[in-house]
């Protein structure tokens, strides 16, 4: 990769945190401010930075452009949207749709929820595997070796008292969602939400991607959410029958 291009990109990264000015820009790259001006000036004609006022950067349209076109030419996001729809509508909770890409899951679509309370998230945020419902459903969509080898090389960090922090303990719980076709997130991931997830299954029948009913513990616990895990799996299924799964055959 040429320097320009891993100085533009780590441009691009920098401002992915916030709006920032040359000379935030120019220290976080490590280049001279006369690079990194030369530098935005070639990603602002393109549309991939562009100056809220005369001092300061933010990341430019033809970004947000492209983040659509690489999520709409995912095939299961379009099969899904429709149920991911009535999920939502029906549980009146936040729905996401989530595929993994290497050791993390990504959100690639959404529903938000129809109540005052709600939790943050975005598509194309990338979550942690060990613990989030999504991430465990994902994993159990992997031959079993490959899903020990990812499991024994993935960073554990205890983001609530709740959260899985070894490699045993997360393959115990891939197991139990082999077992029962669902996942939970009991405040792993954040201790004030916690979430169910199923998969979504190609023509061949492997998990291509999981879909989860997320709930601040303020307005449903944790007996209440499970309520809405049939209603999960039926959905998925549907997907998975768009994408082509026929489970008998």
């Amino acid at each position: 990769m040429s320097q320009s291009l891993q100085r533009g990109l780590a441009l691009l990264n920098t401002l992915a945190e916030g709006p920032r000015n040359l000379d935030q820009l120019a220290e976080a790259v490590g280049v001279h401010k006369s690079t990194a001006m030369r530098l935005l000036r070639s990603l602002e004609s393109a549309r991939f930075v562009n100056r809220p006022d005369a001092h300061r950067y933010r990341l430019g349209s033809a970004l947000f452009e492209l983040a659509n076109c690489a999520l709409d030419g995912i095939d299961v996001r379009a099969a899904a949207r429709g149920k991911l729809r009535e999920l939502g509508e029906r549980t009146g909770h936040t729905v996401h749709l989530a595929v993994r890409e290497e050791d993390s899951a990504v959100y690639v679509d959404k529903v938000d929820s129809s109540r005052s309370v709600r939790m943050y998230s975005r598509t194309g945020a990338r979550a942690p595997l060990h613990c989030t419902a999504v991430g465990k459903v994902l994993l159990s969509g992997m031959p079993e070796q490959d899903r020990r080898e990812l499991a024994t090389r993935l960073d554990y960090p205890a983001l609530t008292e709740r959260t899985v922090t070894g490699a045993e303990s997360l393959l115990a719980e891939v197991d139990r969602v082999l077992a029962e076709g669902c996942a939970f997130d009991r405040g792993e991931h954040e201790d004030f939400v916690h979430c169910v997830a199923a998969g979504v299954r190609d023509p061949r029948g492997a998990v291509v991607a999981a879909v989860s009913v997320s709930v601040p513990k303020v307005l449903l616990d944790f007996d209440e959410l499970l309520g809405w895990s049939g209603e999960l799996k039926e959905a998925c299924a549907h997907i998975s029958a768009e994408l082509g799964w026929q489970p008998h055959g």
